[in-house]
């Protein structure tokens, strides 16, 4: 369903339950960049009614889950620090050439947005099969969920407002090179990394 060119090693799952703070932190700030993406949306392309009202609830949505998030650390006792660059999203964010027409640069982002979320539903169906911690492992399958919604609503939106020939080619070889960028990554506690 994802489309993804390269699934995760299984093993990244590992790492992850055995850096399971670190995995934490670091989802907590991806749901803090998940919400500052849909504002930045807001922002960007006010003029997009349909897309501005999903990125409100969109924005609650991503605050939310980091409160859940946060909530967790909170209670494991540990501090959520500070920030970290995503490797992943810095190349990612790559691909596609700066500029260009208004609509280009939206369809751009919706398509960088949709292969995260593609990406982070990926990653948490693994955390939800894989952690021997049950509870975690069911937080896990809830937000994988949401993040499959993000994905679809994502891709969609390029659909609506790019051409659909030529978004579904743009998707396709953001996908190829996506993988390129995944064959170099999956051995750090990060969710994308």
């Amino acid at each position: 369903m994802l489309g993804l060119k390269l699934p995760t090693d299984p093993r990244w799952a590992n790492i992850a339950e055995k850096n399971i703070e670190e995995i934490l932190i670091d989802h907590a700030f991806c749901e803090q960049k998940a919400a500052s993406t849909a504002i930045s949306l807001i922002v960007s392309f006010p003029e997009y009614t349909e897309l501005v009202t999903e990125m409100v609830a969109l924005t609650r949505e991503e605050m939310g889950h980091f409160k859940m998030v946060h909530d967790r650390l909170i209670k494991m006792g540990v501090p959520l620090g500070r920030d970290r660059k995503d490797e992943y999203v810095l190349k990612l964010v790559t691909f596609f050439p700066k500029g260009g027409s208004r609509t280009d640069q939206l369809v751009h982002r919706l398509l960088y947005a949709a292969l995260i979320e593609a990406r982070s539903c990926e990653r948490f169906r693994l955390l939800s099969e894989k952690l021997e911690d049950k509870d975690l492992a069911k937080f896990y399958r809830d937000l994988m969920i949401s993040e499959a919604n993000h994905y679809t609503m994502f891709l969609k939106f390029a659909r609506q407002y790019g051409n659909r020939e030529e978004v579904d080619k743009k998707w396709e070889d953001l996908l190829v090179f996506e993988a390129e960028i995944m064959r170099d990554l999956g051995t750090k506690e990060t969710v994308h990394g």
